[in-house]
């Protein structure tokens, strides 16, 4: 992944962040699809706060000039799927996330460090750090 394709993924992390999301990890898939370059997943305790990590990932965006090409699943809450076309956000309710696991499913994909300095959980995968990106 290339720094030109992902200026920052700080700001969309910061995003989710605002909202308290949970186990926030990001995923480098630009080498094993052209859908995106990065996977942003993280996870809310409810349908209410997964809406509310969404709604404040895209109104802190909008303030960037950054507008999502589509938003899906708000109207449940279980799983929003928000597509910024080189960067696709994933906000689960918990229960919901552990059953689709997509973790598991790009496990192929190399973890980036997200700026807070927690590691995601990689199994054997060495983490990248966004600046090395």
């Amino acid at each position: 992944m290339s720094t030109d394709a992902v200026p920052s993924l700080d700001l969309y992390i910061e995003a989710a962040s605002e909202k308290k999301a949970l186990n926030l990890v990001v995923l480098d898939v630009g080498d094993l699809t052209s859908i995106a370059d990065a996977f942003i997943i993280c996870s809310g305790r409810s349908n209410r706060q997964v809406n509310a990590i969404a709604d404040s990932i895209v109104a802190k965006l909008k303030k960037h000039k950054i507008k999502p090409l589509s938003v899906e699943g708000t109207g449940e809450g279980h799983w929003v799927l928000l597509d910024y076309g080189h960067v696709v956000m994933h906000v689960f309710y918990e229960p919901v996330r552990e059953f689709f696991d997509l973790e598991g499913l790009w496990a192929d994909a190399k973890r980036i460090t997200p700026p807070t300095g927690k590691k995601p959980k990689n199994g054997s995968k060495t983490p990248k750090k966004i600046a090395d990106i």
